[in-house]
């Protein structure tokens, strides 16, 4: 007795271990179901939990039962991780800066390293320095998809703050907005001046291979280049 009663309260703490039923029945075919209750000479098979959902079957028509654990649940498939290339495709078509002017700056700022940061605390794949994420609503600076989105979003601000002057923008971008008002072009800081030839000059060979999707021009070496806005948002 002790030991059956061991087995009773271990099967109640553990749960049910067999949760799907088969009823078994003389002429072949087998009833799946969830539970059952003699029912006046008859067995109700209950095909739900709910029980909302039954079958009712002569008991001298069923030769036995048997049971068998729930299927495993399948676990969810995980969406496959969108590549750098794809999400600035796509913040290109919603901030409507040229891919290829992104894809430079990205190159010029952390080499494509998503877990970037620099000296000066910037993060991400575009720099951004965390008053600026902020301001952007970037909640993760070292989330590929917010970061690109981020920087996309600011070179439109500043693209369009400077009517269109990419070389302003890309100056803006590196050394702050401040600093471009008051020099009224690109401040004669080497860092930035540097900064600029390089972006400059990486997305007009991005342009002059032949393998850019976007033909938007190349970019002046002074003030006034306008490729970096894409054709759809500049019409």
């Amino acid at each position: 007795m002790a030991g059956l009663r061991t087995i009773a309260i271990l099967l109640l703490l553990s749960g049910t271990v067999f949760a799907v039923e088969i009823a078994e029945l003389r002429n072949g075919f087998t009833i799946t179901h969830r539970s059952r209750e003699m029912r006046d000479g008859s067995v109700r098979l209950y095909m739900d939990d709910e029980k909302n959902s039954f079958v009712d079957i002569p008991a001298g028509e069923i030769a036995s039962y048997s049971s068998q654990p729930d299927p495993a649940p399948q676990p969810a498939k995980a969406k496959a991780a969108k590549s750098t290339n794809q999400i600035v495709g796509e913040a290109s078509v919603e901030h409507g800066v040229d891919s290829d002017f992104i894809r430079s700056v990205i190159r010029q700022e952390s080499a494509g390293n998503v877990r970037a940061v620099s000296p000066a605390g910037a993060r991400g794949l575009m720099q951004l320095m965390p008053q600026t994420a902020s301001k952007l609503g970037v909640e993760d600076s070292f989330s590929a998809e917010q970061n690109v989105h981020g920087g996309a979003r600011y070179l439109r601000e500043l693209l369009e703050r400077y009517n269109g002057d990419a070389i302003k923008a890309l100056a803006a971008y590196n050394a702050g907005p401040g600093a471009v008002d008051r020099y009224k072009g690109v401040p004669p800081y080497r860092e930035t001046q540097q900064y600029v030839l390089r972006v400059v000059r990486d997305y007009n060979k991005s342009k002059s291979t032949g393998n850019s999707k976007e033909k938007s021009g190349t970019l002046a070496k002074s003030s006034g280049g306008t490729g970096a806005i894409a054709p759809a948002a500049a019409q």
